[in-house]
């Protein structure tokens, strides 16, 4: 895909999540569900949550700061910074914006991009693209989320799901033939009211009639979303080793959106993958939206399981509905 132009990769990654860990064992005490309910269809056992305090930039930040030390890069020297999420600090400015202040990166331009859990991956795609053509160097892309304060801890269908955290990554040019390989991005728009925050828009914008009718929560049709999230984690995997062109065979590891272990489960079985070449963490974090892939990523880099030329796929799905892969031949090397 990036062929005539300058090849892509991640330089580095860093990650963040609050102190704060709400055990399902907490959840028990809030609402009717039990350990036992939570881990059979989900495989979640505790998550993130961030605290009155903690903002969307502030997490950020702490994730920012670090996958700028490990790539070296000065915050001076980012073209571009893209922030990832659904859970902004304010509608506008943006939550990029205001994380181009507190870093000090006073050339970058900056943006938020709103794919729920997809973000990070339209983030990257976005970034990959402007970095290829030359325009810019280096972007810095985040994907963060503090979805405790959009969960209603009354509704269990929904509230044992999700946490808060943020994962970043220092995009910037690699050596030929390798980082990005291909990209697969999608949308389904009549699929929006599966999964959405109804109010707070221009739709229903704020009242205390809204309020009290929690019409500011996550709302989620749980089974049908679930449908749709193991068709497109499949077929946007699928795709990008199709337009790579390589088999299921050479992923060499698979970095998918911690959402259901069942849903990863399919995914794992569909490519015959062995357990050593998928990345879980959604048992300690929950569903951290668009910061899921982007943590699990670090993660696997810091405990060892990256390696030089290694292909990787990320693959996500999420409100919108959205859909998105991404496949890297792995190098952190800048050209």
């Amino acid at each position: 895909m990036m062929k005539g132009l300058r090849s892509v990769g991640i330089l580095a990654t860093g990650s963040y999540v609050p102190e704060k860990v709400l055990t399902n064992f907490d959840l028990e005490q809030m609402v009717e569900t039990s350990d036992e309910w939570i881990v059979t269809r989900t495989g979640i056992r505790e998550r993130r949550i961030s605290s009155a305090e903690q903002a969307s930039s502030d997490l950020a930040y702490e994730a920012a700061k670090k996958a700028l030390q490990k790539a070296n890069i000065s915050a001076e020297e980012l073209d571009m910074i893209i922030v990832a999420t659904v859970t902004p600090d304010t509608m506008f400015p943006s939550t990029a914006c205001l994380l181009q202040e507190r870093l000090g990166a006073k050339k970058a331009s900056a943006l938020d991009v709103s794919a729920a859990c997809t973000g990070f991956l339209y983030g990257i795609t976005t970034a990959a693209q402007f970095i290829a053509n030359g325009m810019y160097k280096y972007v810095l892309v985040i994907g963060v989320e503090t979805l405790s304060k959009i969960t209603n801890y009354q509704d269990r269908n929904t509230c044992v799901l999700f946490g808060d955290g943020a994962g970043a990554a220092v995009l910037g040019p690699v050596g030929e033939g390798y980082g990005f390989q291909a990209f697969d991005l999608g949308a389904d728009g009549s699929g929006g009211p599966l999964l959405s925050q109804p109010a707070g828009g221009s739709r229903i914008p704020a009242s205390a009639e809204s309020v009290q009718q929690n019409l500011h929560y996550i709302s989620m049709v749980g089974g049908e979303v679930f449908k749709f999230a193991v068709r497109v984690m499949n077929a946007a995997t699928e795709k990008v080793l199709q337009k790579a062109g390589l088999d299921k065979e050479q992923i060499d590891l698979l970095v998918p959106h911690q959402a259901n272990l069942r849903i990863i489960d399919s995914a794992v079985k569909r490519f015959g993958l062995s357990q050593d070449k998928v990345i879980v963490n959604l048992d300690r974090y929950g569903n951290m939206s668009s910061a899921s892939i982007p943590v699990a990523l670090d993660e696997a880099i810091e405990a060892g399981r990256v390696k030089e030329g290694d292909n990787v796929v990320l693959v996500g799905f999420g409100g919108g509905l959205t859909w998105g892969a991404a496949l890297l031949k792995w190098s952190s090397k800048q050209a």
